[in-house]
């Protein structure tokens, strides 16, 4: 099995709009490869690898500050949103029954004019940066979910309606920055990866990688590598997505390794985790009760509470 390779350039983000019939090939594409893998490689979607370079670029340029260059700025230091900010090392288990994992990141979760955000010389542009691309991967995420809604012969707006506030402190959706520093096998301990085995929690993910290294559960139990593809995003369905749909579309788990032995490289990657709005009641779109209701709110703080234990 491998990822699906799918042309968006008829719905890019340079594009006002699309016909009928492209939407209808493109929603085509999109259903097999959400039902059938979970995964699938987008090109030409209107998102640069140079606006992706230029969010690396700055986002390295703050975690390779010094750990008191970084701590002001850690998650749950904000009220109003405390998913926003820094996570460092081994703070996040997002495979609970492994050791914490071995990469550190920034979350793009708030705008609320109370945020305090990264303005040293050393990281200047971090906040126009990262808010910038987090509005163009609203903008994709938006245009990928009209076409899903349509694949699953829906009104092309059921899905947005319940993504109305994404940018807001009333949806929990996140652009996230992470970065994997170099790892030495020998001293990593029993059990430990760059990122365990987990699926994602709400409507769908956008990753842009910098690197390879990422792995994908496919529906037979075994693990695949995935390539890096410049320029392409890889979108992903999400747990919360799965249960709307009532297990049509496939939230399969993925994970990092550590790199081989001798390998010292780092790596970088931008997750866009797309989640429905906090009072968004999620119901299976297909009529059936084969899961309860529960709004995006409940079941975003539900899942924070297994990936980030007591931390």
């Amino acid at each position: 099995m491998s990822i699906p390779v799918v042309d968006f350039s008829v719905y890019s983000l340079n594009k006002e709009d699309a016909t009928d019939e492209q939407l209808r090939t493109l929603s085509e594409e999109l259903k097999k490869a959400f039902s059938q893998v979970g995964f699938v490689f987008l090109e030409n979607s209107g998102i640069t690898q140079e606006e992706v370079e230029r969010v690396m670029d700055i986002s390295k340029k703050f975690f390779l500050q010094p750990e008191e260059e970084k701590k002001p700025f850690s998650r749950k230091s904000f009220p109003n949103n405390p998913n926003h900010g820094w996570v460092s090392m081994e703070t996040e288990r997002l495979n609970p029954s492994r050791p914490g994992d071995l990469k550190e990141a920034f979350n793009t979760a708030s705008f609320h004019p109370d945020i305090k955000w990264p303005s040293s010389d050393a990281v200047r542009g971090f906040q126009e940066i990262q808010v910038s691309f987090f509005q163009r991967c609203k903008e994709l995420s938006l245009r990928v979910l009209r076409v899903m809604a349509q694949s699953l012969g829906l009104d092309p707006d059921v899905f947005l309606r319940a993504h109305r506030f994404i940018g807001t402190d009333e949806n929990g959706t996140t652009l996230r920055s992470l970065y994997y520093p170099p790892v030495r096998r020998e001293s990593a301990k029993e059990g430990q990866l760059r990122c365990g085995e987990h699926s994602d929690y709400g409507s769908i993910t956008l990753l842009f990688q910098g690197s390879d290294g990422l792995q994908v559960c496919t529906l037979t139990g075994e693990f695949i590598s995935v390539p890096t593809i410049p320029g392409a995003v890889l979108v992903n369905i999400a747990d919360l997505m799965q249960r709307w749909t009532s297990d049509y579309l496939v939230s399969v788990r993925h994970r990092v390794l550590l790199p081989p032995v001798g390998d010292s490289s780092t790596r970088q990657s931008l997750a866009y985790f797309v989640q429905p709005d906090d009072e968004a009641l999620i119901t299976c779109c297909d009529g059936s009760n084969k899961y309860p209701p529960i709004t995006g709110g409940d079941y975003l703080m539900q899942r924070f509470s297994e990936s980030y234990g007591n931390s």
